[in-house]
């Protein structure tokens, strides 16, 4: 007759497989094979020792991660998680002008947004971008989408310079301008001043956008640009010295005041004024202490007798003086 003990790991033994069942849906139906005749040959083995290794032999395979299978993999996207390549312009043969963003979006006002990630960077439907221009001051990046939802020949411009400042005394570039071109004729123009890199850098920032909360380096500069939400994110260009095909190390955004930093300046300050009041509470408590040492001891007499005492010798004193 089976001991309870040995009853009561069959039931586990039976529960932990139904959760193995009940979880692991994705199993090849060859593990669920592989597992029920070790659980029926682990129950009727009557030796101890032998229904024990079994047990053990079927608990391990439960704990074994199961395979992947072809319908996991099918929720997997190859290279979604990864940006496009990047975009260049070439002059002469030779890349000027390098740009990559791991998503461009666009809305106009209250509309559907526009993803035209795949459509800039997809190596295999390039964008146009046969009418860019670079020069050794100046390039000018087109990308030309052709018509998109209810926009017709919709296209984004970007405007660079290459600057010499004596006072760095080296070369920075800055992208002056990002306009979007559309329905022939209206034109939506974004000042861009502050994206700007030395130009042996490349430039990269988290969020280029007109978005207040993402610190909105797109200023609008016309009224159609007010009309429009564009947002860069993931954002990084180089200009005027490519070399190798490949950006230079970037020249972040990341402001000095952010708002962790800010948080940590304010606190330091209210740590800083308790400290301060710390201090002069005790040096106040010190000066007191200080006081009350050279203050003169006062006299209270003590008897009746000390008064009279007191009353003559102020008599005598006064016909001394009289």
């Amino acid at each position: 007759m089976a001991s309870p003990w040995k009853h009561c790991s069959i039931l586990l033994l039976s529960l932990l497989l139904h959760l193995q069942s009940s979880t692991c849906l994705d199993r090849p139906p060859a593990d669920r094979a592989a597992v029920a005749p070790i659980q029926n040959e682990g129950v009727t083995h009557s030796d101890g020792g032998m229904w024990m290794e079994d047990t053990e032999q079927t608990i391990r395979q439960m704990l074994q991660p199961p395979p992947q299978s072809p319908q996991r993999k099918l929720l997997q996207v190859p290279g979604a998680a990864l940006p496009f390549p990047p975009l260049k312009v070439f002059s002469d043969g030779e890349p000027c002008v390098m740009f990559q963003a791991r998503r461009l979006s666009l809305r106009l006002e209250k509309q559907k947004q526009l993803d035209l990630t795949e459509r800039a960077f997809s190596p295999q439907k390039p964008v146009d971008t046969s009418q860019s221009v670079c020069r050794q001051d100046k390039a000018t990046l087109l990308m030309r989408f052709g018509d998109v939802e209810d926009l017709r020949g919709l296209s984004i411009r970007l405007q660079l310079s290459n600057t010499f400042y004596e006072s760095s005394g080296q070369w920075w570039f800055s992208v002056d301008s990002v306009s979007l071109l559309y329905n022939t004729s209206e034109e939506a123009v974004f000042n861009a001043s502050e994206v700007y890199a030395p130009a042996s850098s490349s430039y990269h920032c988290l969020h280029v956008s007109n978005l207040q909360r993402h610190s909105a380096l797109l200023l609008p500069s016309t009224d159609h640009a007010r009309r429009w939400t564009i947002t860069f994110t993931d954002f990084q260009i180089q200009a005027f010295n490519v070399t190798s095909g490949k950006f230079s190390p970037a020249s972040d955004c990341a402001t000095f005041l952010t708002p962790a930093i800010l948080m940590g300046l304010v606190t330091s300050l209210i740590l800083l004024l308790v400290l301060a009041y710390a201090l002069h509470m005790v040096i106040h408590l010190k000066h007191i202490e200080h006081d009350d040492e050279h203050k003169a001891d006062v006299y209270y007499p003590q008897t009746p007798e000390q008064p009279e005492h007191c009353y003559v010798e102020n008599m005598a004193e006064k016909n001394i003086l009289e």
